[in-house]
């Protein structure tokens, strides 16, 4: 079964992309790609430099990139410190197979620090918000401050408080990024360019500001939409609300 078909994406260093569609589109499958979780059936995936079928991903690449899912559990009772330190050995629970030094304590520190949960380091993970485990999760995938960061509907299902929590943590994120949303209000402003897909494909892919349009996102979606921009951030809606006209 042919999933993406004729992709032709790069994505510079230091950019930071969002990729939208509607579900079933592709979009988790190309971020697969990009993270080395799979390989092409047919042509060639360049990844940090190095192409994938000869390079030694777990060694190699893995090391080198933050991957962040809103499906990912971790295992066990963990503390949101512990989840956190389980990203420096791509780990998902404890008991640890290596003992962490000062120098690992310190960077779980500075990483819960960096997206503004420091206080809950002890706490266990499964008392925390939905938002505390995401903001817990995008720690746990910035601790080896990697060069490309994945993140794959990291604000999926959290309230407005949450969301904004996250999107701010994710504006602070120094590393090259792709952001898969459904929402362009999940978009952080720091967000550099685009890619709407549709059935395996790229519809268009550019600057945020020249893609996130109306009349592409209408097509992408299939229903017409509003979209305006006010500082860097992005809002979609039918048009007069989707409100029928009142009969005369």
């Amino acid at each position: 079964m042919e999933i993406l078909r004729g992709i032709d994406l790069v994505v510079a260093g230091g950019e930071h992309w969002a990729l939208l569609g509607r579900n079933g589109c592709g979009k988790t499958s190309l971020l697969a790609l990009a993270g080395g979780r799979v390989h092409p059936t047919t042509g060639t995936v360049d990844v940090l430099g190095r192409r994938l079928g000869r390079v030694d991903i777990q060694g190699e690449l893995w090391p080198r990139i933050g991957q962040v899912s809103g499906r990912h559990v971790p295992s066990g009772q963990l503390t949101a410190g512990q989840v956190v330190l389980t990203g420096l050995s791509s780990t998902n629970g404890l008991p640890l197979r290596w003992t962490p030094t000062d120098e690992n304590r310190a960077a779980v520190a500075r990483s819960l620090a960096d997206v503004g949960i420091s206080a809950l380091a002890a706490r266990p993970w499964s008392v925390l918000s939905n938002g505390e485990q995401r903001r817990t999760l995008l720690a746990r995938a910035l601790v080896r401050e990697p060069e490309l960061l994945l993140l794959d509907e990291p604000a999926a299902g959290l309230d407005l408080p949450s969301r904004e929590h996250l999107i701010e943590a994710l504006d602070a994120a120094p590393c090259t990024s792709v952001l898969v949303t459904h929402h362009v209000e999940e978009i952080p402003a720091t967000t550099t360019h685009a890619a709407l897909m549709s059935d395996g494909r790229l519809l268009a892919r550019g600057p945020a500001s020249e893609v996130l349009t109306s009349g592409r996102l209408s097509a992408c979606f299939g229903m017409e939409l509003v979209v305006e921009e006010r500082d860097g951030r992005f809002s979609a809606r039918r048009p007069d609300g989707g409100r029928r006209p009142a009969s005369s």
